[in-house]
């Protein structure tokens, strides 16, 4: 039986690595913990969600994909009452609000032997800043592309990093480092959004407009080292 996965679960689940214990917050169908387990990538899941329908819709995919000895399930609100005994956490599919509540509500995680792997759908210069101002930093961040939309997976641990430029927030060194083919796409699209934004403001005559102003010209400084050696 195929496991119906997405390429954004892919990508989320490219960086667990071998022997991981992991838990899914916001667990869902559990596809995500079922394909760890069955391509013998995760050694155990915690698959958590905070209604039931969707645990209950787990727990049927893992029996059906013989792996429920193997995961623990688990309703909570984001990761405050699930068990503790993992070192890697996987929270897909959600906007920057989400991550941050979720995150904030769970101060424990502000610990080095726990590795996140954070796929965001929204809001991601604000969820970048946040991780740096709450102590965290990107290890890793890549792309990955389902239908139209071009999504960004990141792997985020606990410690100092130097802050991130009003440009990092929306283009992290990471995911210029990674350069992964869609970059260039990803990058015509933020830079796109925010030439919309920058004429936006000066019809309005914000006062908002020389602070984006900046953040356009740097990420226009971006698009030599991002399409210059592409064919």
């Amino acid at each position: 039986m195929k496991i119906p996965m997405s390429n954004r679960l892919l990508a989320c689940c490219n960086y667990v690595k071998k022997g991981a214990r992991v838990a899914d917050i916001g667990c869902d169908h559990g596809y995500l913990g079922i394909y760890l387990l069955t391509n013998g990538i995760a050694s155990t899941t915690i698959e958590s969600d905070v209604a039931e329908q969707p645990l209950e819709c787990a727990k049927r995919n893992a029996r059906k994909f013989r792996v429920a000895s193997k995961m623990t399930f688990c309703r909570s609100n984001g990761a405050q009452s699930i068990p503790r005994d993992f070192d890697t956490m996987v929270c897909a599919g959600m906007g920057a609000d989400t991550i941050i509540s979720i995150l904030s509500s769970a101060p424990w995680l502000k610990d080095d032997k726990y590795r996140l792997i954070l796929q965001c759908q929204s809001r991601r210069p604000e969820l970048r800043q946040w991780l740096y101002d709450a102590g965290y930093h990107i290890d890793r961040e890549t792309l990955a592309q389902d239908g139209k939309f071009i999504y960004t997976v990141m792997e985020v641990t606990f410690g100092p990093a130097p802050g991130p430029t009003p440009a990092e927030t929306y283009l992290s060194a990471q995911l210029l480092a990674d350069n992964h083919p869609l970059l260039p796409a990803f990058y015509d699209r933020i830079i796109g959004g925010v030439r919309t934004t920058v004429e936006g403001l000066r019809r309005s005559n914000n006062d908002q407009l020389p602070i984006f102003e900046e953040l356009l010209s740097d990420l226009e400084k971006l698009e030599g080292q991002i399409h210059g050696n592409r064919t």
